[in-house]
């Protein structure tokens, strides 16, 4: 069991959990996640590891309350304990140093990109981010990115902070200005696909990653699978980074939404249990 040893609210729907970890600190590298399970029936559900510091032992996940699991995740406090955490899990990000990389980070997917960008930095990299939500109020962990990236900027649907548009528009303004090496995306699988499309107009090499998809995290329940350069992939493995031009997103996006249908029912029912009549 992992103790919850500091926590704060970005919004609403989105938690940070600084967690006691000191293996996984330890042994952590950019682009590696955590499975974790909350109960001893609880479901396992991937998180990035977005920070690490190995002399306190600690690990810093971000979640967002979307189903059953999540919500009982974000729900715990300080002093509490996560039932299970195991990791690190996937395959590291291949880091060195290229040039100029471009990151474009949407939603909760900026949580994973973290580590990414201050890696490429450390490297010698020029790092310019682009940090995409629906409004301000979900922008997240923009100072730290700050921190690590020569420069910021803000894409926000409604136009309340930053600049009015869609993360792709943020790139291409980067991209006509000055030539990128290499692009990762991380994000919602539609933003993925279409930051995907842009780059590879350009002919800039781009990784995405995909580790929203997984369940089992260890290569056994197969649910993972997708197809990336017409081969099947399991993104707990081989991944959770892939060639973002070679990924078969409709796919993907069909299968991220298999279990629709049963995971309302789950939250349905847990409402109806945890709602005072």
């Amino acid at each position: 069991m992992n103790k919850i040893v500091d926590k704060e609210y970005f919004s609403e729907a989105v938690v940070k959990l600084v967690i006691e970890a000191p293996e996984i600190a330890r042994n952590r590298k950019a682009g590696h996640f955590v499975i974790v399970r909350v109960g001893i029936k609880g479901e396992r559900i991937p998180l990035t590891i977005a920070e690490s510091d190995v002399e306190k032992g600690t690990i810093t996940l971000i979640a967002q309350k979307v189903g059953v699991s999540s919500i009982k995740l974000a729900n715990l406090e300080v002093g509490d304990y996560i039932t299970d955490v195991v990791g690190p899990l996937g395959q590291p990000t291949h880091i060195k140093k290229v040039g100029t990389i471009l990151a474009a980070g949407g939603g909760v997917g900026v949580a994973p990109m973290l580590p990414i960008v201050e890696a490429f930095k450390n490297a010698g990299n020029k790092v310019i981010t682009v940090l995409a939500a629906r409004t301000k109020e979900l922008i997240i962990l923009e100072e730290q990115m700050r921190q690590h990236s020569n420069e910021v900027v803000i894409m926000t649907d409604d136009g309340s902070y930053g600049k009015k548009g869609l993360v792709t528009h943020g790139m291409e303004e980067i991209i006509k200005r000055e030539k990128i090496d290499l692009a990762v995306t991380i994000g919602p699988a539609i933003m993925m696909k279409f930051a995907a499309l842009l780059t590879k107009k350009y002919k800039i090499k781009t990784l995405a990653s995909l580790n929203t998809i997984m369940v089992d995290g260890t290569g056994m329940c197969g649910a993972c699978r997708v197809s990336v350069g017409g081969k099947t992939k399991f993104v707990c493995v081989d991944g959770p980074e892939f060639d973002a031009h070679e990924i078969d997103y409709d796919e993907m996006l069909l299968r991220l939404n298999s279990y629709k249908q049963e995971e309302q029912v789950a939250y349905e029912g847990f409402v109806k249990r945890y709602t005072k009549p």
